[in-house]
């Protein structure tokens, strides 16, 4: 059976993570870095870094990070989003490190971008990002830099069956930052259930989490706040998970001392 991913998030606004409450209030939790080294030596399977400041300030992706991070030497695979607004951007970013793109303003301003995206660094490099929401059970599509919210169009949808993407984030940005309570509506009534999925905003707790990875279409859960506070939370989540179709837990790491702190 095809392995499913947990990964983690780490969200960055004004060079600093921080703990996100529906993209609208935010706790500071320290340097970037630090929490994206912890994540990869807790083992989770990919790591999602968000600059959520870049497209709305209109700075381009944040290459001061990337070169930070990739300083870190890291074993786990990086995902990148923020600010990409060209394909040079995107691949300007993969060159410092990033593994794969979340794709996210192109979807609303330039899918000539992302088909050209598509073409230099292959699908396998694409993720789009479709932050979602239920009004009277239509699916409606935020702008977060403009804060509107409308019906996915025939042309997004027609792009992203075209294959130029890998994967689709479905965010569920209303309840990004609580706890257990993600709206799995959003992945049912998807329009196009053959694409691969994977879900954030406000997953936490094992049985949620099965209630999502169940679905066949699931390919992964992207998980922020919640592993930012506890040793080994990646590690404690996948046991309590055992039997789904996740990687195993394991506790080796290139930093020996700490592997079994």
């Amino acid at each position: 059976m095809l392995k499913k991913r947990l990964i983690g998030v780490v969200t960055v606004k004004n060079g600093w993570a921080v703990q996100s409450f529906g993209y609208k209030r935010y706790l500071p939790l320290g340097k970037p870095e630090c929490l994206i080294e912890n994540l990869d030596r807790w083992g989770a399977d990919e790591i999602l870094v968000q600059v959520i400041d870049r497209s709305i300030d209109k700075l381009g992706p944040d290459f001061s990070l990337l070169e930070k991070i990739g300083r870190l030497g890291l074993e786990t695979p990086l995902i990148y989003s923020g600010g990409i607004r060209s394909a040079n951007d995107g691949v300007a970013a993969v060159q410092l490190g990033a593994d794969r793109l979340v794709l996210d303003a192109l979807l609303h301003d330039d899918h000539e971008c992302i088909a050209e995206l598509s073409h230099k660094l292959g699908a396998q490099a694409l993720v789009a990002a479709l932050p979602l929401s239920l009004l009277n059970g239509e699916l409606r599509w935020l702008d977060y830099r403009t804060h509107t919210s409308s019906a996915i169009s025939d042309k997004v949808l027609n792009l992203l069956q075209t294959g130029v993407v890998s994967e689709i984030l479905i965010v569920d940005w209303l309840n990004e930052g609580g706890c257990g309570v993600f709206n799995t509506a959003l992945l049912d009534t998807f329009p196009s259930q053959q694409l691969p999925l994977i879900a954030f905003g406000g997953i936490a707790g094992p049985t949620h989490i099965e209630s999502i990875l169940e679905r066949a279409s699931t390919m992964a859960i992207a998980i922020g706040n919640s592993l930012s506070y506890r040793e080994h939370a990646i590690q404690k989540c996948k046991e309590a998970l055992l039997g789904m179709p996740l990687r195993s837990p394991h506790y080796e790491s290139k930093y020996p001392l700490l592997a079994h702190a």
